[in-house]
């Protein structure tokens, strides 16, 4: 069965990805307070210059999910392109509605169309893309490869974790109340994240400097995966590469990393969470 993987932009995942993948991109937008728009994209040069745009805005944009026509037009140019079936991967119903959207438009599509609510984001829903090709080439139809990715997420195979540099940036975005962020920035507090198992992103501990950063994330995650297991990881970063660097060697520390990866946060990601952050998506290979 010859089937196209859909993936929105949030997924962070790289353009050759795409290719190698067989995957689409489907963009949320940023929207700027003067009303203009521009595309979730990932042309690195593209995200190097909204960084900068970023860190000199007087008002931070709001993002923009997918709409459901745009992800049924999605699905006939599969449709017309050959494809007998779509699986769409998705950031967190808890963070966007980008996934309802897309359950929306599958009810029109005249192929089998399948979402799955990673309750993620960021590159560690890239490493999902990933996987759900493997599944593909396996011969699973996308009800089979979404019920498979079900289990493996409810089994802890899939974590993200990061912290960020500037959690003013979160409570701009009324998800942490100003009193936690003014003592994040006037203290230069890096705040650990993690989104848990209901698709939430939870503030769960701050410390100063970045080596005692990268400790919280690899002290974090252990609680969920097990050192010294194997593992892949798709390090993520806006604008923080050779912090990106350094936590992986962190990483490689306590794990078998059996394969690694780099990327850059698109637009909408770095809208919410800043430029600074610095984390990384982890799958767990259990044999």
């Amino acid at each position: 069965m010859k089937i196209k993987i859909l993936v929105d932009s949030t997924a962070d995942i790289r353009e050759d990805w795409l290719t190698k993948y067989d995957a689409d991109l489907v963009p949320l937008k940023v929207v700027w307070a003067d009303g203009t728009s521009e595309d979730d994209e990932r042309d690195p040069k593209a995200l190097i210059d909204f960084y900068e745009r970023l860190r000199n805005a007087n008002e931070i944009p709001k993002t923009s999910q997918p709409t459901v026509f745009e992800f049924l037009q999605r699905y006939r140019s599969a449709e017309q392109a050959g494809y007998e079936g779509v699986v769409v991967i998705t950031l967190s119903s808890k963070m966007s509605g980008t996934a309802n959207s897309a359950s929306t438009a599958a009810k029109e599509a005249r192929i089998p169309v399948e979402v799955f609510d990673t309750k993620l984001a960021s590159s560690v829903n890239a490493l999902i893309v990933r996987r759900a090709r493997e599944l593909a080439d396996e011969g699973k139809n996308p009800k089979e490869i979404v019920e498979t990715l079900q289990q493996e997420r409810n089994s802890k195979r899939f974590q993200a974790l990061f912290y960020v540099s500037d959690f003013n940036y979160l409570v701009r975005g009324g998800r942490v109340s100003r009193f936690q962020g003014f003592l994040g920035t006037m203290f230069k507090i890096k705040v650990g994240l993690w989104i848990n198992y209901k698709g939430e992103m939870i503030p769960f501990d701050k410390v100063r400097g970045k080596s005692k950063a990268y400790e919280l994330l690899v002290e974090k995650v252990n609680k969920e995966i097990p050192f010294h297991s194997k593992v892949r990881v798709a390090m993520i970063h806006a604008d923080a590469e050779a912090e990106a660097k350094e936590l992986l060697e962190k990483l490689k520390e306590h794990y078998e990393v059996v394969d690694e990866s780099f990327h850059r946060t698109g637009k909408v990601i770095t809208t919410h969470v800043g430029p600074g952050m610095c984390g990384f998506g982890m799958q767990w290979l259990v044999e």
